[in-house]
C-alpha cells in the first residue's frame, strides 16, 4: 500500500496562568444592562449564583500584570517542544492563533506590530530565518483554523514541521462592567506537528468549516462599556449571548458530522469531542445535538472533558491548553491512547465554525 502524508502532533504544551480569580472576586463589581445601560435590579450574589449556574466556571486564570500575550504564547510553545523532545531552532513555521495581540496591564489598546508570531520568535531566541512566523485572527477557532492552515502547508510539503499556539489575554480586554467578564480568563495552548509518512491515516484525518457573517458577525465585536458614566474611548468585547448560544446549537453540530463523513467516520468511532470552553451548558447542548443528528440518546461519560469550571474561558487557548492537560494526565479519569479518534472543534466571533477529526 502506497504511504501518504500526514500531519500528526508529536507535543503539546500550554501555560496556565498562576494567579487565581475566583467567583467572588466580582462581588463588589456594579453590573449594567447592556441594552438599557442601567444597572441591575439583582444582587452581585444574585448574577453571580446565575452566572456560575449558566457557565459552570467558578474561577478563571488571569496572568501577572508584567505579562502580554506573546510571553504566554512563548511558554507554551517551550513546554510543547520539550514534550517533542527538540529545539525551537528546528521549526519551520511558527502560527500563532489570537484575538488581542500584546495588551498591557491598563490597557485596552492591541498591539500586533510585528506580529505576535514575530514577537515569540524573538523571545524565543529562534535565530533560523527560515521559520516563517505569522498570525491567525479567526475569534476564539484561531488554534484550530491555525492547525488546518499547517495541514495545508504539511500535505503540500511545503513545510515539514512547525508550532500552532492559541494564546489569549482576555482580562484586559473585558468590560468591567458587563457580566460577561466573568467569563474571560487567560492562557495558552500548543501543539507541535510534523510531517509522517504511514500506509494507514493518522493525525489529521479530516476538517470541515463554515463562516456565517452574513447575518452573525454582530454576535462578538468590540464596543464600549456598559456603563453610562464611563469616561474614556476604551473598546471592550461585546457579546450577544442568547443568539450566539442559538447560533452554535444550530449549526455546530452540523459541522462536527461533516467532518466525521469526510473522515469516513461514524460518531460511534470517537472516543473524545474536546471541544471550546465557552459556557459548559452551552457546550452540552452542542453535544447533545451531535448526537442526535445521528439519532444517539446516550452519549457516553466522559466523552466530553471540560476545564472551564476551574480556567474560564480563554478562547483560542481552550482547546490546545485541554488537549495537553489529558495528554500530560492531568485531568482525572480522562486519557488519549494510540488509534483513538478525537474531534478538536471551536466556534467563535466571525461567526466561525472549524472541526477536526484527528486519530492519535
Amino acid at each position: 500500500m502506497a504511504k501518504n502524508i500526514y500531519t500528526k502532533i508529536i507535543g503539546t504544551g500550554s501555560y496556565i496562568p498562576e494567579q487565581v480569580v475566583k467567583n467572588d472576586y466580582f462581588s463588589d463589581y456594579k453590573f449594567y444592562d447592556p441594552s438599557t445601560r442601567e444597572l441591575f435590579d439583582k444582587t452581585n450574589e444574585e448574577i453571580i449564583e446565575k452566572f456560575h449556574e449558566i457557565t459552570n466556571i467558578e474561577e478563571r486564570r488571569w496572568v501577572k500584570d508584567d505579562q502580554v500575550d506573546s510571553d504566554i504564547a512563548a511558554e507554551a510553545i517551550k513546554n510543547a517542544c520539550q514534550a517533542a523532545g527538540l529545539s525551537p531552532e528546528e521549526l519551520d513555521f511558527i502560527i500563532v492563533g489570537h484575538n488581542f495581540g500584546d495588551v498591557a496591564s491598563g490597557r485596552t489598546h492591541s498591539d500586533i506590530v510585528p506580529s505576535l508570531a514575530n514577537k515569540v520568535k524573538r523571545k524565543l531566541n529562534l535565530k533560523n530565518p527560515f521559520c516563517i512566523c505569522h498570525d491567525v485572527i479567526s475569534g476564539c477557532p484561531g488554534w484550530t483554523q491555525g492547525m488546518i492552515i499547517a495541514d495545508a502547508y504539511i500535505r503540500s510539503e511545503t513545510y515539514k514541521r512547525g508550532v500552532v499556539v492559541g494564546a489569549d489575554v482576555l482580562s484586559r480586554i473585558s468590560d468591567p462592567h458587563d457580566r460577561d467578564s466573568m467569563i474571560y480568563a487567560d492562557g495558552a495552548g500548543a501543539t507541535i506537528v510534523e510531517a509522517t509518512w504511514s500506509d494507514e491515516p493518522i493525525g489529521i484525518l479530516s476538517h470541515s468549516s463554515r463562516s456565517d457573517s452574513i447575518p452573525y458577525a454582530g454576535l462578538l465585536t468590540m464596543g464600549g462599556s456598559s456603563n453610562p458614566d464611563y469616561e474614556g474611548d476604551d473598546l471592550f468585547i461585546k457579546m450577544i449571548g442568547h443568539k450566539l448560544y442559538v447560533y452554535a446549537l444550530s449549526f455546530v453540530p452540523g459541522v462536527v458530522k461533516d467532518s466525521l463523513e469526510k473522515a469516513g467516520l461514524h460518531l460511534s468511532d470517537v472516543k473524545k469531542v474536546l471541544i471550546h470552553q465557552a459556557n459548559e451548558k452551552m457546550d452540552e447542548a452542542i453535544l447533545k445535538g451531535v448526537f442526535k443528528l445521528y439519532k444517539e440518546k446516550n452519549i457516553p461519560d466522559g466523552i466530553m472533558p471540560m476545564s472551564i469550571n476551574k480556567l474560564g474561558n480563554s478562547s483560542t487557548a481552550t482547546v490546545p491548553t485541554l488537549l495537553d492537560l489529558i495528554v500530560r494526565g492531568k485531568m482525572e479519569n480522562q486519557e488519549i491512547n494510540a488509534g483513538d479518534y478525537i474531534i478538536l472543534c471551536s466556534v467563535g466571533a466571525g461567526m466561525n465554525i472549524n472541526s477536526i477529526v484527528y486519530k492519535w
